[in-house]
């Protein structure tokens, strides 16, 4: 019996080693496999880091003019993305990514992989034998752009922005990591930065496409250049204020002729925009009278109709406009410096917003024909300066990119090649010939005044989902007056209207929606609203409503919409006023 019972224990100890070392075995396994996992996302981690350092190099580098330089750095950037790669596709990495839920971080990391080894190989590599393409310093000399440098640059720009471009549509396509909050934090910076490479080499091809010829390289080109004043709003921003003719030939451009709005004549034989444009603005004039000529959001439409009536007036044909503001002068001073007036009075960034669209008119009071003397002087001051090379060439260039970006200098091109490529940036300002949701809430003064300086606007976009071929959407917008009347010209705060309190704000306010779609109801402060305007432009439907707002007080109105259920983004551009309007938007993506 003894010897039964250890022989039972014998048998069961003998049957538990094989199990305890196959155990064993695992466990080393389990350990050397979490260990080579290890090495290799902590490789991952760290060949990211080094093509990231030596990306922001290379573009530094090629901003800088220092080709050489940029060229090192684009090839430590493709060396360290070779390394990533290797250690994304090693065995540990691609079972444990594999592995649901747990593998998700490790995905996303492969995924950031991919797209940061193409940056370095298909974008940076190559787009260091741009080199001084892409150096506003070298490009720019004395206030003459090297066009012919712009040409031979064109087609590696096309490459590389294409390419960028792809990229940064992957970036955004990364997946969010279930957890490691780490990971996601790089997966945003990635999405940030292909997106700014890719503007850059974006805009820097378009710049190679259009430059050349808009600058005279073909022969001498001239362009109407409109001065907006945003405290009397119109659909491209303001009132046009004052004008002058750009002169372009070989790389190089002047202005002349500065003339103040009243010195352009009303419009004897006007341009014809076409039935749907006559039927929306003929009648306010737009075609015959500067002060409405520019109603319309779609700059295209302005352009033209500037340029029509200096042709009609001089008999000069223009071959295009350009259209900027005083918020894009406060930019351009910001890089070039202040100017200074033959009185001596300093114009700085920080005081020529409000001079040119505020204490100007309490200064030259009933002159104002003073006044605008005054606004041409500073602006040839400004244009004279950018013009001469005086200016330190990025950061003026970065002014002018900030301010295209917020619609605040515009461009039109009568070449029908160059404004083709216009029409889809935002320099071209126009109406987006895009089925995807859009809201477009544009304001127009409509009591003669410079109230717009103080107004505010709160705007909101939201929709149904996308269950349907249409659906319900709302656009909601407030306007705040925030005047205080009290020392304003009654230039500045009074209306064609005698019954209103001073300072009164009265504005057409317009939506444009989404292409193909119905409004079908308007409410002003949540009453049944009338519509005093109304159409389509450019496949879009047109309404408007006017309000009236006193000093301190808001106005509210909302449009009920039946739009397309269309797939894209929703937008809604900003009006370049004086404001930063407070923009929702809850609009599902089909």
């Amino acid at each position: 019996m003894a010897t039964s019972s250890t022989d039972v224990r014998g048998s069961r100890s003998g049957k538990k080693r094989p199990i305890l070392v196959a155990v064993g075995v695992l466990l080393v396994l389990v350990i050397a496999f979490l260990a080579w996992l290890g090495y290799e996302a902590y490789s991952a981690q760290s060949s990211l880091t080094a093509t990231r350092d030596s990306a922001t190099q290379a573009k530094d580098a090629l901003l800088d003019g220092d080709a050489a330089g940029a060229e090192a750095a684009a090839a430590r950037a493709s060396e360290s993305a070779d390394d990533a790669v290797a250690a994304t596709t090693s065995i540990p990495f691609s079972i444990a990514k594999a592995v649901p839920y747990l593998g998700s971080p490790l995905k996303s990391v492969s995924q950031i992989t991919d797209v940061v080894h193409g940056l370095a190989v298909d974008v940076l590599a190559p787009a260091s034998a741009a080199g001084a393409s892409l150096n506003p310093s070298s490009l720019v000399d004395g206030g003459t752009v090297d066009t012919a440098a712009l040409r031979d640059a064109q087609p590696v720009l096309e490459q590389t922005s294409a390419a960028a471009e792809a990229l940064s549509d992957r970036a955004q396509q990364v997946d969010k990591p279930a957890f490691l909050g780490v990971v996601d934090e790089a997966r945003t910076s990635l999405i940030d930065q292909t997106h700014d490479l890719a503007s850059l080499l974006t805009n820097t091809h378009i710049a190679s496409q259009l430059l050349p010829s808009m600058l005279g390289d073909n022969g001498p080109r001239s362009y109407f250049l409109a001065f907006q004043t945003n405290a009397e709003a119109r659909g491209t921003g303001g009132l046009l204020g004052g004008y002058g003719i750009i002169r372009a030939e070989n790389g190089t451009a002047r202005v002349d002729t500065l003339g103040s709005n009243n010195e352009l004549e009303f419009a004897k034989q006007p341009i014809d925009l076409g039935p749907e444009y006559n039927a929306l603005w003929g009648p306010r004039n737009t075609t015959i009278d500067f002060r409405n000529s520019n109603a319309s959001p779609h700059f295209p439409y302005a352009a033209q109709i500037w340029s029509s009536m200096w042709t009609e007036q001089t008999g000069e044909v223009l071959n295009g406009a350009i259209a900027t503001d005083p918020i894009a002068l406060s930019y351009i001073l910001g890089a070039t410096g202040p100017i200074t007036l033959a009185d001596g009075e300093q114009i700085t960034a920080d005081n020529v917003v409000e001079i040119t669209l505020s204490t100007a008119y309490s200064r030259f009071g009933d002159d104002q024909a003073a006044r605008k003397a005054y606004l041409q002087e500073i602006a040839a001051a400004v244009v004279q300066k950018m013009t001469t090379g005086a200016a330190p060439t990025r950061p003026l260039l970065d002014a002018v990119g900030r301010a295209g970006s917020e619609g605040r200098i515009s461009i039109y091109s009568a070449d029908p090649a160059e404004q083709a490529i216009l029409a889809d940036t935002k320099v071209g300002h126009t109406l987006p010939d895009s089925p995807a949701p859009y809201a477009n809430v544009v304001v127009n003064n409509a009591g003669g005044n410079k109230l717009d300086y103080y107004l505010t606007r709160d705007i909101t976009y939201s929709a149904e989902s996308c269950t349907a071929g249409t659906r319900k959407s709302t656009v909601t917008a407030t306007l705040t007056n925030t005047v205080d009347p009290n020392g304003l010209t009654p230039y500045v705060a009074s209306t064609f209207q005698t019954t209103v309190e001073y300072g009164t704000n009265e504005s057409i306010v317009y939506l444009y929606g989404t292409q193909g779609a119905k409004i079908t109801s308007m409410k002003v402060n949540g009453i049944t609203g009338f519509s005093i305007q109304a159409g389509t432009e450019l496949g879009r439907p047109v309404q408007a409503a006017y309000l009236t707002i006193p000093p301190g007080e808001s106005q509210t109105v909302s449009w009920e919409l039946e739009e397309p259920s269309a797939p894209g983004e929703a937008t809604v551009p900003l009006q370049p006023l004086v404001d930063q309007p407070t923009v929702t938007i809850d609009v599902p993506q089909c």
